[in-house]
């Protein structure tokens, strides 16, 4: 026990991301829960207060322009485009994940050629994606099949028009082959539509370089953006002119102020826009960005992967044989950044961790969750989880 605890001492003062965890808010607790929400980057705070005190109390309206509140979802988005690999004015930042599902989903399906009537969806996919599939495959008059995404290259064929993704399977922390199963669906002459909840922030994405054709993303998990802060919408460039919203509003028109009764769409990555930008959140979003300065995907990557090798080791040298079981994949290429445990009493176990410091989270009925967000967990925070967790056990 003592030499992996002078092992993560050491790994921590090599660590080139080390000096990042002074950027947040955070105390002794090892917060392994930045998969659902990341921790607060600690200048925020000063940045909404500014927003609220200033920018809203005393320019008002003018903020609109004076302050870039326009211009906000397109800026920010542009600045979340290098994290998923995307060049700017591809992005958008606005609404809701899900109702960005419901956009891409329904575009794609415009997109297609008339003759393809199937959505393709990934079985293991977060709930919401698939009833936002299911409802929108009733509107269009698609066919919804469903399969695991390692048969999806067995379920495309000449009616396929789309298929709906996600990247990092949210229960066991699965990486999906973002690129050959892009290519598989290409080669099939549907879109790919990609889930980038959970990898966005956590490993390199490549959207540009493989192809994608629409992506989403949450920005409250690694991006650190706050509880609800906005997601944002990928639209590849060759699509935009052809890109058909189901959801047109005034901010996504060509001329939003002459309010004309029929609708223009705007070019660009300005049509996944739909009604105002929430600014307050959507401003903090951008705040919390900064801490992404000078950071690069393929240093996030491999510390992401040192770290959840680490925590593994540590769980099968401390934790009593048997007791737990590994859902996550062990090869990299499989893995994102959160690591899954089958636990038969997974409720009362990670209650007791978060009593004793150590915040995870759990799905029932028998998942413990712990997610790994390399700009502030260290591998004394690995350490002390596995270690935490074998106590917990062993009582």
């Amino acid at each position: 026990m003592s030499d992996l605890r002078e092992r993560a001492q050491a790994l921590d003062v090599a660590d080139e991301l080390a000096s990042r965890r002074k950027l947040f808010a955070l105390d002794d607790t090892v917060y392994l829960d930045g998969n659902s929400l990341g921790a607060l980057p600690a200048h925020v705070p000063d940045r909404v207060r500014e927003v609220l005190t200033r920018e809203w109390g005393e320019l008002r309206i003018r903020s609109w322009d004076e302050s870039g509140w326009w211009t906000a979802p397109e800026r920010i988005g542009d600045r979340i485009a290098p994290l998923v690999g995307a060049a700017p004015g591809q992005i958008v930042v606005g609404d809701s994940t899900s109702v960005n599902v419901f956009k891409a989903v329904v575009a794609a399906s415009r997109l297609a050629p008339g003759d393809r009537d199937e959505i393709v969806l990934d079985a293991t996919t977060f709930p919401t994606d698939g009833y936002i599939a299911e409802s929108a495959a009733r509107m269009t008059g698609h066919r919804l099949v469903v399969a695991d995404p390692l048969d999806v290259p067995g379920a495309l064929g000449p009616r396929t028009a789309l298929v709906l993704l996600n990247h990092v399977d949210y229960r066991t922390g699965r990486l999906l082959d973002l690129p050959a199963l892009t290519a598989a669906v290409h080669a099939a002459g549907a879109l790919a539509v990609w889930d980038l909840c959970h990898s966005a922030g956590a490993l390199p994405v490549g959207l540009d370089a493989h192809g994608v054709d629409l992506a989403v993303g949450c920005t409250y998990k690694y991006l650190n953006g706050g509880p609800g802060s906005p997601a944002f919408l990928y639209v590849a460039e060759r699509h935009q002119e052809a890109f058909d919203s189901p959801l047109p509003g005034w901010t996504s028109h060509a001329d939003p102020f002459g309010m004309a009764p029929g609708y223009t769409p705007a070019e660009g990555s300005v049509r996944g826009r739909v009604g105002t930008p929430d600014i307050l959140s959507m401003l903090a979003l951008e705040a919390s960005l900064d801490v992404w300065e000078g950071v690069t995907m393929e240093a996030v990557r491999a510390k992401s992967l040192a770290l959840t090798d680490f925590f593994l080791e540590c769980v099968e040298a401390y934790v009593p044989e048997g007791r737990v079981g590994r859902l996550t994949p062990a090869a990299h290429a499989e893995r994102g950044s959160q690591v899954s445990l089958r636990c038969e009493t997974a409720e009362a176990v990670m209650g007791a961790l978060i009593g004793r410091g150590v915040v995870g989270d759990l799905r029932r009925p028998d998942i413990l969750r712990f997610g790994f967000t390399p700009l502030y967990v260290g591998f004394a925070d690995a350490e002390r989880a596995a270690r935490t967790l074998a106590e917990v056990l062993e009582a």
